[in-house]
């Protein structure tokens, strides 16, 4: 147990990514308390509108779609470390302004909608470089886990935050909860800087002629020649519009469904991000890239339970259900960013991440609407249930592809235990 422990944290004993996780945590926590929050507030200023919390989650995700492609640029012409400073800075004063609005008590609707869009500023700039400055901070043959333990770190947030958020929501109202996202925001910027610049595992910058030459374009060349990388992208931009829309649909299932409290809809979060951290860790010992068989099959998993959540009649099988999903869910996002950034050369890095984050954060603003208003109109339980048979049929689709265009064949194994597998072309 000890050995296997050793192994699993293995990239906090790098003191760069121990101060970035240490860092990340802190402030992660206070943004999942800062989620809940919020969706509390959007629905008790709207009068109990889905709608208003799907437009909500589009203005925090549109800045996503439109400006994650040039923030990866940057990240492949600038230093990281100085942009993440920059993002978190910006995301510091946000957080401030707004936790004075609600603890005033002069919050309306609209501060709200402003305030997600400019956070989602915030989140376009700092989301791809993060993802990109993991390498530089353990290199290489660390990166598998280092990437596991980021999703554990954000996973472990996703379990405390809402926890907390709940209960400090029912005692205290939203405000307080405000103010200690702002505070807590404060953690990476300080941790940013005492990092040992000496120690990061990064080439020098090119020239600032070829810099200028890293243009967007030729990322996106770069993933359509690569089969490998587009796969798991193009599965995960329908995944993320259809049926990664929890921060919404759990809480308009908990209020209008199920007629819980603050306290209950942070158990819904909470327990799915219980599975999402076990999913998360369950990656720790991952040594190489991921095959293509492992994503495609995460994803199944995850839309399988995903529908049945949506499709749960009381709210324990609900809870029941959201513990898989979570599992698959972070196994199958994680698993498929591993096959990324363990197949992409390293001068398209930052491009290829911030089209990554693009189809994973960006596709938001089209599914969160449109999520909202089925919720509104079908119930809450039809939106969730809805995007996980999409999901399915997109990674059934995906499934199929990769058989055909690899020539293996799926094959069953009854005894001793019902599996699936995969034979290779001439195995059998």
């Amino acid at each position: 147990m000890q050995a296997k422990l050793s192994t699993m944290f293995q990239s906090l004993r790098v003191r760069n990514y121990r101060l970035f996780a240490t860092g990340q945590l802190i402030k992660l926590i206070g943004v999942w308390m800062m989620f809940i929050a919020q969706d509390w507030l959007v629905l008790e200023l709207s009068d109990n509108s889905a709608t208003a919390l799907g437009v909500v989650t589009a203005l925090q995700f549109t800045p996503v779609l439109l400006l994650t492609l040039l923030s990866g640029r940057l990240a492949d012409r600038y230093d990281k470390r100085l942009l993440l400073f920059i993002a978190n800075a910006f995301w510091t004063v946000l957080a401030l302004a707004m936790s004075v609005l609600v603890v005033t008590g002069v919050v309306q609707l609209w501060h709200v909608f402003a305030f997600a869009a400019l956070l989602g500023v915030a989140n376009a700039v700092e989301t791809p470089v993060r993802q990109a400055f993991v390498s530089e901070l353990v290199g290489v043959p660390l990166l598998p886990n280092a990437l596991s333990l980021n999703a554990a770190t954000f996973n472990s947030a996703r379990i405390i935050g809402p926890a907390v958020a709940g209960l400090a929501i029912a005692a205290f109202d939203v405000g307080p909860v405000f103010m200690i996202t702002a505070l807590s925001s404060i953690a990476p910027l300080v941790n940013v800087v005492r990092m040992r610049t000496a120690e990061l595992h990064r080439p020098e910058l090119p020239p600032v002629g070829e810099r200028a030459q890293a243009k967007v374009v030729d990322g996106l060349r770069y993933v359509g020649r690569r089969s490998d990388i587009l796969l798991p992208m193009a599965l995960m931009s329908v995944m993320g519009m259809s049926l990664f829309n929890f921060q919404l649909t759990l809480a308009a299932l908990a209020k209008t469904v199920f007629h819980t409290g603050a306290a209950s809809f942070g158990l819904f979060t909470t327990t799915l991000a219980v599975g999402a951290l076990t999913g998360a860790l369950s990656g720790t010992g991952r040594r190489s890239r991921p095959t293509v068989w492992l994503v495609l099959g995460a994803a199944v998993g995850c839309a399988s339970f995903g529908t049945l959540v949506g499709l749960a009649p009381t709210y324990w099988m609900v809870v029941a259900l959201l513990l898989p999903t979570g599992f698959f869910m972070v196994f199958f996002a994680q698993a498929a960013n591993q096959r990324v950034q363990l197949g992409v050369d390293a001068a398209f890095r930052g491009r290829v991440m911030a089209l990554w984050v693009l189809v994973f954060l960006g596709t938001n603003p089209v599914g969160a609407p449109i999520i909202g208003w089925v919720a509104e109109t079908y119930g809450a339980g039809a939106s969730i249930w809805i995007g996980g048979l999409i999901s399915l049929v997109a990674a059934l689709l995906a499934l199929t592809w990769q058989l055909r265009h690899s020539g293996a064949r799926l094959r069953m194994r009854v005894l001793p235990m019902p599996r699936f597998y995969v034979v290779s072309p001439g195995a059998e």
